[in-house]
């Protein structure tokens, strides 16, 4: 089975569980880590997410995957938070940080650079505009090798 059909079908059976505890799914992955997968559900809730509720969520998932055992290699399930550094990626996380600070890294240089920072003004399922050093910019999505809020200190 695919990663893509791995994370797909995770998701399908996670959903259930976040929504009747009023959480919010921000991302799954399934990755290899040395010799080492690894599944990780990332989830989230107003005033954030505690151990408890990862708890919660990695043992009524664990039935679920259990009994529908699709993923043939051995691997190691994670239930965490986001984490503050967490890259913006569903169309929620960049209305939750309109108005904020965002860091970004382009693939290739604009105007001979590929980090920025400025305030996220707007964005379209394709593209994401920021307001950096008076000047509003506008990037294709697929131009971009991150996109997170600024952690400021």
């Amino acid at each position: 089975m695919k990663k893509t059909e791995i994370v797909a079908n995770t998701e399908r059976l996670v959903t259930p569980i976040i929504e009747e505890n009023h959480f919010e799914l921000v991302d799954v992955e399934y990755v290899k880590e040395g010799s080492n997968w690894y599944l990780r559900v990332y989830a989230d809730k107003e005033g954030g997410i505690n151990i408890d509720d990862c708890v919660l969520i990695s043992r009524a998932l664990e039935a679920k995957l259990d009994e529908e055992d699709f993923i043939e290699d051995a691997y190691i399930l994670e239930v965490s938070s986001p984490g503050l550094g967490r890259p913006l990626k569903k169309d929620k996380d960049f209305e939750r940080n309109l108005g904020k600070p965002v860091e970004l890294k382009r693939y290739k240089a604009y105007d001979n650079r590929k980090e920025f920072e400025g305030i996220l003004t707007g964005y379209t399922e394709d593209t994401v505009t920021f307001s950096c050093e008076g000047e509003e910019i506008t990037f294709d999505r697929k131009d971009l090798a991150m996109i997170r809020q600024a952690i400021e200190f």
